[in-house]
């Protein structure tokens, strides 16, 4: 049936009766109304349209004498309009100017408005005049009796219309409060002065667990079970004491975190006859607000150390760089070559921390390439088997995992590191003279890459397992920053991976980092390079850095120049710090060369903090690459670049 077609039948049904029948909305306008209403009253068409006004008809009904000689149209329209203002249920006979009885019975709308039926009752009215014109038959007084219950019955026929509609909405208000109740994410219950539940919306069992969920007629200890019930009964004391009350507390060991309103019921008399409880479950708030407790911890740190994160950063870079040319130096002897080892990878993870630090309080991009598991170990073991004594022995194993995955190299190094450190320091701090620490990379299926650190030390204790992923926790007192395991666990999160920290059934911790597994590729190209750094130190050792990995070289120290040199044949890729001194920056350089249609690719370099708002306009439109940095994450920003 179409929507057209169900309103037309209505209509015509509304004109079959023959009784007058209009509805009003709240706004005193016409909404619904059948021919009966025309006919009764010879109304003209304007009057009988949706939208007509009310106060109109009225007026047009008085004017023509419907009801009587009136004096003041304007005020008999107005007390009409009034009565109709308020909506009230009403029934009243009476003669119209042209001899005729009419009914109107009128009822109001929940929604607003009302609606009212007229009937013509002039037959009934002359059946009546007829039998009191034949009173010599009938008694005066029964005569009188008879038209007043004849009329009591019509005022009861319509009063018992509006009470069943009043019952009606009752029903439905009922039945939606109800529903309401059961809908709503929290318990709502009341309990009497023997702390007997006599009413409950089902929801306990979502809110404490443990729980039966039909509660009525159970005492507080039968329903919450004994253990809730031991702390949540001094606050239903409270309530039935007068005293309304909100707690927050932990259930099951602290693994849920509940938030109780008590509210006493008082009667009409000022008697206390039972107490309102209104309780949610806010573990997922209670995670939220030590997530910002987290992060205004970061900010501190970041505050700390974003006013010597660049110059620092440019120092470890030229550290960097003079060690590569000694690395690429002959016949330098064994623990010579060692020792260059160390010293990159010590600079190298001084810049990260201070890169990390730095990043804090904000969103790091990850620098993402493909890296060979073997690689990664064969670095990690150089760099952690210098900090560990002879007594400590690593052992990495890669289980399998042939092919290069993508992730952060830097990052994942420095997050594996930062876990052996922990775990040689806890096997030294529990007084055990040996150890062994394992790193065990494989694969989870095919969705996760997991990386798994074991070691044989004392293990975390119940306090480290709370909260050893908070920023600033430490078991090392002075001697630690705090960071470690939040650096780890930053890393999961932002690379949409996972960290699970447990205790080994046997003895020692087991740390558990699981990646997004994404296989990648190490195709690399060769170019002529554009260079530009107005540190002359750090321009020579990046320009080593490049041509060592087999780039040609055009470098300079400003943006002007940069911007001729760019125009070049065979220019593949410029790379340029964010900050040139005084005149252009690199980024102002690098958006020129766009606006010029030069379409080289531009790798930005910069020792900025993660949170200064110039690296971050940079890194929203060019591939950045954090200083200090190494040969082998400069060869990665190419790679990712060429990708």
């Amino acid at each position: 049936m179409s929507d057209q077609t169900t309103p037309q039948m209505m209509r015509a049904g509304l004109n079959l009766i023959g009784q007058a029948l209009t509805i009003y909305n709240e706004d005193l306008e016409l909404s619904v109304s059948n021919r009966r209403f025309q006919e009764l009253f010879g109304l003209p068409d304007h009057l009988v349209v949706a939208g007509a006004s009310f106060i109109e008809t009225i007026h047009y009904l008085a004017s023509r004498g419907e009801y009587g000689v009136v004096d003041d149209v304007d005020g008999f329209v107005k007390l009409r309009v009034d009565q109709a203002r308020a909506f009230e249920p009403h029934y009243m006979e009476r003669q119209r100017a042209n001899g005729h009885w009419i009914s109107v019975e009128g009822s109001p709308l929940r929604t607003g408005g009302w609606v009212t039926v007229y009937t013509d009752i002039t037959q009934i009215k002359r059946q009546e005049a007829l039998l009191r014109s034949e009173g010599e038959k009938l008694s005066a007084d029964l005569i009188t009796r008879s038209e007043e219950l004849t009329e009591t019955n019509r005022r009861l026929a319509a009063t018992n219309i509006a009470l069943e509609e009043t019952k009606r909405d009752l029903t439905e208000a009922e039945a939606r409060a109800r529903v309401t109740a059961e809908m709503t994410p929290a318990h709502i219950a009341h309990v009497d002065r023997n702390k007997i539940y006599t009413y409950s919306n089902r929801k306990l069992f979502e809110v404490i667990g443990n729980s039966r969920r039909d509660i009525i007629g159970l005492s507080t200890r039968e329903a919450l079970g004994e253990a809730a019930h031991r702390q949540i009964n001094p606050m239903f004391d409270k309530a039935l004491a007068g005293e309304p009350n909100v707690s927050e507390f932990d259930l099951h060991e602290g693994t849920r975190r509940v938030r109780a309103a008590f509210t006493p019921d008082i009667d009409a008399d000022g008697n206390i006859v039972g107490a309102y409880v209104l309780s949610m479950d806010i573990t997922a708030e209670a995670q939220a607000r030590a997530a910002l407790q987290q992060t205004r911890k970061r900010e501190l740190a970041a505050q700390l150390t974003s006013g010597l994160a660049h110059d620092f950063a440019n120092l470890l870079t030229v550290i960097l760089g003079l060690q590569g040319q000694l690395e690429r130096m002959e016949s330098l002897p064994a623990k010579a070559l060692e020792a260059i080892a160390t010293t990159k990878a010590a600079a190298l993870r001084g810049g990260m921390l201070l890169d990390k630090l730095s990043g804090v309080s904000g969103r790091r991009d990850l620098t993402v390439s493909a890296v060979f598991i073997d690689t990664l170990f064969a670095d990690l073991s150089a760099l952690a088997k210098a900090a560990l004594p002879d007594t400590i022995t690593l052992e990495l194993t890669n289980d399998g995992i042939e092919r290069p995955v993508m992730l952060d190299r830097g990052f994942m190094q420095d997050g594996l590191l930062n876990l052996v450190l922990n775990a040689r320091d806890a096997i030294l701090g529990a007084d055990r003279s040996a150890g062994q620490i394992g790193i065990t990379a494989r694969l989870r299926g095919t969705t996760w890459v997991e990386f798994q650190v074991t070691d044989t030390g004392p293990g975390f204790s119940p306090t480290g397992l709370q909260n050893a992923l908070d920023p600033f926790f430490t078991s090392k007192a002075s001697e630690g920053s705090g960071l470690g395991l939040t650096m780890v666990y930053d890393f999961a999160q932002l690379s949409g991976g996972r960290v699970r920290i447990a205790n080994r059934p046997q003895s020692g911790a087991e740390v558990t980092v699981q990646l997004p597994l994404r296989y990648g590729s190490l195709a690399s190209g060769l170019g002529m390079i554009l260079l530009v750094e107005d540190k002359e130190d750090l321009r020579v050792q990046t320009r080593e850095m490049l041509r060592a990995m087999g780039h040609v070289v055009l470098e300079t120290d400003n943006a002007e120049e940069a911007l001729v040199l760019a125009q070049v044949p065979g220019i593949s890729h410029v790379l340029s710090d964010i900050m040139l001194g005084d005149g252009m920056t690199g980024l102002d350089m690098a958006r020129a060369l766009l606006d010029t249609g030069i379409n080289v690719p531009v790798i930005m370099m910069t020792g900025l903090p993660a949170n200064d708002p110039i690296r971050q306009q940079a890194e929203a439109q060019f591939p950045l690459l954090p200083k200090p940095f190494g040969e082998s994450h400069l060869a990665d920003k190419f790679d990712e670049v060429q990708a």
